[in-house]
């Protein structure tokens, strides 16, 4: 159970370890990842590390000339296919794709992402960071669980956030259909379900030899924040006026390198093994805090409740049916 497990280790690594730390003396030869949002921030640092660990790496994307130019250096264009998590059609006809060239699936790194954007809906009416950011991995990750079952231990690593703390799941208006939407919200909302993601595949696929995690990757600059004006950054203390990093973001911001270790730490360390569904953070499990906890680190409850995730992926399923 998760929350049994919700407690650091002591790993020995920093919260600024970088992904040469994490992967030495792992060899990943023979192994199959899959990584999303993979052409872009700690994305692009998170497919490099795995590739040099020997890892044969596929990235799906929603731009896929701009996938294959920005990973000219690291994979060949053959390993970037079409997909975009807003349109469930593509996500299943990826999966096809996938597991019909593929024998088995080591590791999926549900990495891309959407961050308080302007209010958008998908075609299917559902509000936006939550149809990307969950349902579209949801039915990403649902859709290759045969193939990962074919793996010798096979790991699903979620990309939650510190932002799981501005919302649960609002099980009662999850699209903002009744209350007007407000972005952080939404924000929150969407990486509590990626956490929750993680446990309700861990519960259910655990006995197949699959273990889920999900992480905080930690504060870092990446086209994630596109959405934000400088003045709103500044206002959270990311930014001077000028645009600059301000001193405490320079003292505690990530490299994109950085900020991929702890995906990566989730997806081969062997101190895991067992502990599958916990949340993590700068290279440990993250302490389990008070839902009333204003620090910037640990987990909130209500991201690692077991009863939680299994009304989301009830949720999830109901409205997939109906798409």
């Amino acid at each position: 159970m998760a929350a049994v497990h919700q407690k650091p280790l002591e790993t020995g690594f920093a919260a600024k370890s970088e992904p040469s730390d994490i992967l030495a003396g792992i060899d990943l030869t023979g192994k199959n990842a899959i990584v999303t949002g993979g052409y872009s921030g700690i994305g692009v640092e998170t497919v490099r590390a795995l590739k040099n660990a020997g890892a044969h790496v596929h990235v799906p994307a929603r731009d896929v000339a701009r996938a294959r130019e920005t990973l000219a250096d690291i994979l060949p264009p053959e390993q970037v296919s079409e997909m975009d998590l807003a349109n469930i059609k593509t996500v299943n006809q990826f999966v096809e794709d996938f597991s019909s060239g593929h024998s088995w699936l080591d590791i999926l790194i549900t990495n891309a992402g959407v961050m308080a954007c302007p209010e958008q809906r998908t075609a299917q009416g559902w509000e936006w960071q939550f149809g990307v950011n969950h349902v579209g991995h949801f039915v990403l990750g649902v859709g290759l669980m045969d193939l990962m079952a074919k793996a010798n231990g096979a790991r699903l690593v979620t990309l939650s956030s510190l932002a799981h703390r501005m919302s649960g799941i609002r099980f009662d208006d999850i699209h903002f259909t009744r209350d007007p939407y407000e972005k952080w919200t939404a924000y929150g909302q969407s990486k509590t379900a990626q956490s929750l993601f993680a446990i309700g595949v861990n519960a259910r696929m655990q006995e197949r030899g699959i273990e889920a995690f999900s992480v905080h990757p930690g504060g870092i600059f990446t086209p994630l924040q596109r959405h934000l004006p400088n003045q709103e950054m500044s206002a959270l203390g990311w930014t001077d006026e000028t645009g600059a990093p301000s001193e405490r973001a320079a003292k505690l911001f990530k490299t994109p390198a950085q900020g991929a270790t702890t995906s990566l730490w989730c997806a081969t360390s062997p101190m895991l093994s067992g502990k599958g569904g916990v949340y993590c953070e700068d290279c440990d499990i993250a302490t389990l805090v008070s839902d009333d906890d204003n620090g910037v680190s640990g987990v909130r409850g209500w991201a690692v409740d077991e009863g939680a995730a299994d009304k989301l992926w009830d949720a999830t399923e109901r409205l997939l049916a109906k798409a």
